[in-house]
């Protein structure tokens, strides 16, 4: 039976020693009174009994059971109802939510370890309080006041769920072409009809009502993008007192039967003339979803670490204990007929691009979380536009890098077992089926590439880009570590590649299409070798301390160094290929 244990000491690492979080959270006066280290280190203690003894368990059982479509109904699996009340009873929904409205308002540099502990434990599970969390964030960024109120509290107590509701049959990324419709009515609600698909947790039986929020066009909008309207939809409605009345026209066609996250249930939603009230400004309302969109995103890249971090925990207990062949400089285990695996080369290259890869990223997740801080509490404004454009800049990375390096490291991990590793009772085909979805939803990798490269970049110049460089030159230029000139060069790498792209788009419609994927991967390398430099830097300076734990991240980041940046070699060669050979066939020819 696999099992997962939340990896603290790495996370109080990151979170204490390379970015000093309680240093920033004190310079904060939102923060300062609130949260330091030792509350930081509770939460997390906490954390992680949650994840393991409550969430992990359910797991497997949760994966073969599946949610269950009863008559227009949602069933969670056995286990999930009782689970779910007690995370809720724990105030684990509201953990970084508004204090005004009963969230804790923690930072979000401590949030995202508590994210990535939910989605090792189980990703079904922690996709029903991921998407509320996010609800809560829109309604409190953009609806009235009197919306707040009633809907907030409740929602950070976890006793009403939240949904995000964009994907139509006919539209997926193209939101410009929705067909939901929102007619104003006289008391000032809107009717709101039509059907989305896809809605994580757009049903279920863990809370006593879920709201909905839905993109939707009035009458007379706009064309395109420009005419989407934001409207908050319960399924309950809510009476003037605060307590649940009549069930609102809503209603759930079907689920989808996946490939994985069997236990969180996908959710064809039909509105019928529900009653639904306008979040934000008429036809601002893809502005509005994307404050929830941009939370999630990170989020589903968190997806990635988590589960990259649960395979490569019961891959390493596995190759330690698994015998077969013997080592190549001779016997090891003598008293034995053969030598753990954990000793051969090619078992080590896949344990140690697994560890590379998500201790690199939980170290970016920890810096993205940093961004999102400043930008919300500072009060220097020159700061908070900062931390604003790298948020903007560096969310694409977040959730395509993570999740791609997810998915490579989940079967990496399913490789380690060899066969058992297709075998449903050691869990690892599990983790490769569950992860697989981070790379599709919440806009697609590609999309995210896109969105980088064309409006991060290209679009403002790679103005944001040059601020970001500029840190990491600096950094590099005054860390006294071998890989400080491997970090510049590969910080070179992608500065020149920018520009080369920015005369490419001039001349070139496709320059953007063509290059966006391997430019994203690019970034996301380079961004990670900055990680592993600051990591090297702390754990040398603390070497003697403690020689296994900081000694394994020196040798970490070697292996980083070595092994994984020089990818960034062949990703400069197929960008700098072009566009031209991806247009060599036409149409038909495929």
């Amino acid at each position: 039976m696999p099992e997962y244990n939340a990896p603290l000491r790495d996370m109080r690492f990151v979170l204490h020693e390379v970015f000093d979080a309680a240093s920033l959270w004190a310079r904060l006066p939102a923060l300062a009174e609130s949260v330091d280290a030792d509350t930081a280190d509770a939460i997390l203690e906490e954390a992680a009994k949650v994840a393991a003894g409550l969430i992990a368990p359910l797991s497997r059982s949760g994966d073969e059971e599946g949610a269950q479509w009863i008559g227009g109904d949602v069933r969670t699996p056995a286990g999930f109802r009782q689970a779910y009340a007690t995370y809720a009873d724990g105030g684990w929904v509201g953990l970084s939510g508004n204090p005004l409205y009963g969230g804790m308002g923690m930072p979000k540099m401590l949030a995202v370890a508590f994210e990535e502990m939910l989605y090792a434990a189980d990703s079904s599970f922690a996709l029903y309080s991921a998407l509320s969390s996010g609800a809560c964030l829109a309604i409190d960024a953009h609806a009235s006041d009197a919306l707040k109120n009633t809907y907030l509290p409740p929602m950070y107590e976890g006793r009403w769920a939240g949904s995000m509701c964009l994907t139509e049959a006919h539209a997926g990324s193209d939101l410009g072409i929705i067909r939901t419709r929102a007619e104003p009515r006289a008391d000032g609600s809107y009717g709101i009809s039509g059907s989305k698909i896809f809605i994580t947790g757009g049903e279920q039986d863990l809370t006593e009502n879920i709201i909905h929020l839905v993109l939707a066009k009035l009458p007379d909008a706009p064309a395109g993008a420009k005419g989407i309207s934001l409207f908050l939809v319960p399924k309950v409605l809510v009476k003037a007192d605060g307590g649940l009345g009549a069930c609102n026209a809503v209603s759930c066609g079907s689920i989808e039967h996946k490939m994985g996250i069997k236990a969180s249930a996908t959710c064809v939603m039909n509105f019928d003339g529900a009653t639904g009230y306008l979040v934000g400004e008429v036809n601002k309302g893809l502005m509005a979803m994307f404050t929830m969109m941009n939370y999630e995103r990170l989020s589903i890249g968190i997806q990635g670490i988590g589960c990259a971090e649960a395979s490569y925990q019961n891959a390493v207990a596995y190759a330690r204990e698994r015998l077969q062949g013997r080592a190549a400089t001779g016997a090891i285990s003598q008293d034995r007929n053969a030598d753990p695996i954990i000793a051969h080369a090619d078992v080590r290259r896949m344990l140690l691009t697994i560890k590379a890869l998500t201790e690199g990223g939980r170290a970016f997740a920890c810096y993205v979380g940093q961004q999102l801080d400043l930008a919300k509490f500072t009060e220097d404004a020159d700061e908070r536009r900062r931390a604003e454009a790298q948020v903007a800049l560096l969310t694409p990375i977040a959730k395509a890098f993570f999740s791609d390096n997810g998915l490579e490291s989940c079967v990496h991990g399913q490789q380690v077992f060899g066969g058992h590793g297709y075998i449903r009772e050691w869990g690892q085909e599990q983790r490769v089926r569950d992860v697989r979805i981070a790379q599709i939803y919440e806009g697609t990798n590609g999309i995210q590439a896109l969105d980088l490269l064309g409006r991060k970049v290209v679009a403002n110049a790679g103005v944001a880009l040059g601020s970001f460089a500029a840190e990491v030159r600096d950094f590099a230029l005054r860390c006294e570590m071998p890989s400080s000139r491997l970090l510049l060069d590969a910080l070179a790498r992608l500065e020149s590649l920018s520009d080369w792209l920015l005369e490419q788009a001039r001349i070139d419609a496709h320059a953007v299409g063509a290059a966006s994927v391997e430019y994203l991967h690019l970034f996301g390398y380079v961004a990670y070798a900055y990680m592993w430099a600051r990591m090297a830097v702390v754990a040398q300076a603390r070497l003697h301390e403690d020689r296994d734990f900081y000694g394994a991240k020196l040798a970490t980041a070697e292996f980083f160094f070595r092994r994984l940046l020089p990818r960034t070699l062949g990703l400069e060669a197929s960008i700098r290929a072009g566009s031209e050979a991806l247009y060599g066939l036409r149409a038909e020819q495929f």
